[in-house]
């Protein structure tokens, strides 16, 4: 590195002074010295994987950690550019070849760009990079679709086509909570209050909420509960083997 610069300063003779010279020389020894010192840029994966232990320890769930994880290595998959100077316009030409060869709605390209821009967001906070190249590209509006209500009469339907007494007792606690499924099936029967109606149940980014269910739920809950000779603690079992931990085999 050196001779490099006894190099430059041959080049440079004719056309500095000597005091010129040696400051020219002072310069660009310190300056080669710090760039030799500085530490390289991590590599496109290693940046996610820091990524990814900051949002494990911000609380986020494996199934969303898996997400953010398949939206960017895909990402990185299609652009190999080191993430410090990827562009606006990358992302964009990305964005717009992922909707085409998927053929996928708004609303899904614009869950991607949602992970995309947390991913350059966080890189900005922790100044690995100084601006996010996502800042200029702002939601994808999507059609919002109003959801039809179900009738009394579609549920009455539903009870009369359930064969067993559980899938009765399922159908009324999700009428009468509005619970998701995924709620649904990791409640354990110590989790039901029969006395005041209500259980408890852990949502998206193990958010904890209180449910209540109605008079005609509970008498379902209470029969389909009685019916049982299983000692699983899990509130709704497989019929075929209701021994096994409902966690993992689901309903």
């Amino acid at each position: 590195m050196k001779e490099l610069v006894f190099e430059v300063l041959n080049d440079m003779a004719e056309e500095l002074t000597v005091a010129q010279l040696r400051k020219l020389q002072e310069v660009l020894l310190k300056r080669l010295e710090e760039k030799e010192t500085q530490p390289k840029p991590a590599r496109n994966e290693e940046y996610l994987e820091m990524f990814m232990h900051a949002k494990r320890i911000e609380g986020c769930s494996e199934r969303t950690l898996a997400y953010y994880g398949s939206s960017i290595r895909h990402f990185f998959s299609q652009i190999e550019t080191p993430v410090r100077r990827i562009t606006t316009d990358q992302v964009r030409a990305y964005l717009t070849a992922y909707q085409k060869i998927n053929n996928c709605g708004k609303s899904t390209v614009d869950n991607i760009r949602r992970n995309i821009s947390s991913f350059f967001s966080w890189l900005e906070e922790e100044d690995h990079i100084l601006k996010s190249p996502l800042r200029r590209i702002h939601k994808i509006k999507t059609k919002i679709t109003v959801k039809e209500v179900i009738s009394d009469e579609d549920i009455e339907r539903l009870r009369d086509s359930c064969e067993v007494m559980r899938d009765v007792a399922i159908i009324d606690l999700l009428y009468s909570t509005g619970m998701r499924v995924g709620e649904l099936v990791n409640l354990d029967i110590e989790d039901i209050n029969f006395e005041e109606r209500e259980c408890i149940v852990y949502g998206k980014g193990e958010k904890e909420r209180r449910v209540y269910f109605d008079a005609k739920a509970k008498l379902h809950l209470q029969n389909y509960i009685n019916s049982r000779t299983d000692d699983n603690p899990a509130l709704f079992v497989t019929l075929d083997k209701p021994w096994l931990n409902h966690k993992t085999c689901g309903i």
